[in-house]
């Protein structure tokens, strides 16, 4: 029997109606939630997100600023404007949409970020906390899978969870949100012996690497609920994940697509996250 599909579209819709009720809540006492997206250079990919990212605000309630600068723009320009928009009352969130230009150093330009604003939840202060349970911000896509194991009630308590990448982005802070919900974890990278050993034991299996079908049928535990956060494109253009989707399915019990899987609820997440900013604030 084919895996269930675990919808992101839908589950999209319905958090983001959330969204909305919370943005016109705050709204009514005259304190629209506000995002700041800034954008340097020209990268086409970067542009389709952040159109994406300030549609979602459009249509969801929340005011945003997009900002785009050339690719020349120096950095220290940059950490200027981000202070200027830490400083701003208006804006609750602040994302700079990566990757930056090589001349510009991305770290510093994340700790630039006021941590209080730091809606995409990457400022070391936010990473610590998450490290000691007590995050302020939970980084979005690794908060867009937990809500997806939560929509099928997956009892994430005393599973085997199993993560292949291990960024900053997605594979270290996915990891800290299993443990936290209380499932044993393990995290594969690009130097893991027998990588199929560990994925055919995960009752959970997060994929995140960005390299097409790395993971294949053989190597997932029949029944498993399958996490396909990989973005990339097969040989005819068209996009696919990190799994290997039409074989995977006919052994998983769940499993996300791409696209319309974990992609639309990370931007999702993004607009929760900047809820919560502004009810704090």
């Amino acid at each position: 029997m084919p895996a269930h599909l675990i919808d992101g579209n839908l589950l999209s819709k319905q958090l983001r109606a959330n969204v909305a009720t919370r943005a016109a809540a705050l709204t009514a006492l005259g304190k629209r939630p506000g995002l700041a997206v800034i954008l340097v250079g020209d990268s086409s990919a970067s542009q389709v997100y952040v159109r994406n990212k300030v549609k979602a605000c459009e249509d969801n309630g929340l005011h945003s600023v997009l900002e785009k600068y050339d690719a020349n723009l120096t950095e220290v320009a940059l950490l200027a404007r981000i202070d200027a928009l830490n400083q701003d009352p208006h804006i609750h969130g602040i994302l700079v949409q990566l990757p930056l230009p090589a001349h510009i150093n991305a770290h510093k330009v994340i700790e630039a970020i006021a941590a209080a604003k730091d809606v995409d939840g990457f400022h070391v202060s936010n990473a610590g906390l998450l490290m000691t349970g007590n995050p302020l911000f939970r980084p979005c896509t690794p908060y867009g899978v937990m809500k997806m194991l939560e929509s099928i009630d997956y009892p994430v308590r005393g599973a085997h969870a199993v993560i292949v990448g291990a960024s900053n982005i997605v594979g270290k802070p996915q990891s800290m949100l299993l443990l936290q919900a209380g499932a044993t974890v393990t995290i594969c990278n690009s130097k893991t012996r027998d990588l199929g050993h560990h994925t055919r034991h995960a009752d959970i299996l997060v994929v995140a690497t960005g390299k097409r079908n790395i993971v294949t049928a053989d190597m997932v535990k029949p029944g498993a609920v399958v996490i396909d956060v990989g973005m990339n494109r097969d040989d005819s253009g068209k996009l696919c994940g990190d799994v290997d989707f039409a074989n995977v399915k006919e052994v998983a019990g769940y499993i996300t697509p791409v696209p319309g899987g974990v992609g639309p609820m990370t931007i999702t997440m993004l607009l929760v996250n900047t809820i919560e900013a502004a009810e704090r604030n």
